[in-house]
């Protein structure tokens, strides 16, 4: 077996170079990358098929570096080891998973007898490993306890990418209702009506810019996760001009 590390910090990659030593015996190589656009090369030219990956580096994030690789090599087994549990960063997950593959999301707090299961599950198993905090956030944002569903979500990347109700209705496919629609529910779920006097139509905040903000403070939106989606939108418009 071969593995393929993608992390920024050496202390890091020294860690999990020792972690993976003992709970992967079968590994006969590893190899390091110290960001994302590097690790995507390696990852080609060693035909790696198990990588333990970082999402937060310069140069290239996890998500983008683990997108790339999964469009060439479907089946690779990645385990995303991280600080966060944002939902953005578990809906940007989420999002590029390839159908069936086995993959995980470990928090770096995670105790190293976790870490070790996590590594055997994956690499060995081929099961998926989510950590509790993670499968809570995940579960949530697929729309379950109030969350957002994926349309909702699309349509407020798509208000902080400055897109008008037509573009987004242009993009999605969708009628100009439906856009509203999902604006309503949006600002519902975001609570945008709370501080406002009952059976009043808000007049404090511009409700595009509040919603943009709260999901900012709420961490359902990051600058990773807009920078991927200014990327999207740009392949969008190059396919649509």
């Amino acid at each position: 077996m071969k593995m393929l590390i993608v992390e920024d910090d050496s202390l890091h990659r020294a860690y999990l170079r020792d972690t993976i030593a003992a709970a992967l015996p079968e590994c006969t190589e590893v190899i390091e990358a110290a960001d994302g656009l590097v690790g995507e090369q390696l990852a080609r030219e060693h035909k790696a098929l198990h990588i333990v990956m970082d999402l937060q580096m310069n140069a290239r994030t996890g998500i983008e570096a683990a997108r790339n690789i999964w469009r060439e090599r479907p089946e690779t087994c990645i385990l995303f080891w991280s600080n966060y549990s944002d939902e953005a960063y578990v809906r940007g997950v989420s999002r590029i998973v390839p159908e069936g593959a086995a993959y995980g999301y470990v928090l770096k707090s995670a105790t190293d007898a976790r870490l070790k299961l996590a590594l055997r599950g994956i690499f060995v198993e081929g099961q998926c490993v989510i950590d509790r905090e993670v499968r809570g956030v995940q579960q949530k944002s697929l729309g379950h306890r109030g969350g957002f569903t994926e349309s909702e979500y699309e349509v407020l990347v798509d208000i902080a990418l400055g897109l008008t109700d037509r573009a987004i209705a242009h993009r999605r496919s969708l009628s100009l209702r439906s856009v509203q629609n999902r604006l309503q529910q949006l600002y519902d779920k975001l609570e945008l009506y709370k501080d406002e006097p009952e059976g009043q139509q808000p007049s404090t905040f511009n409700l595009r810019t509040r919603a943009i903000s709260v999901a900012l403070l709420r961490k359902l939106l990051n600058a990773n996760s807009l920078e991927q989606a200014e990327l999207e939108l740009s392949e969008w418009r190059a396919r649509h001009q």
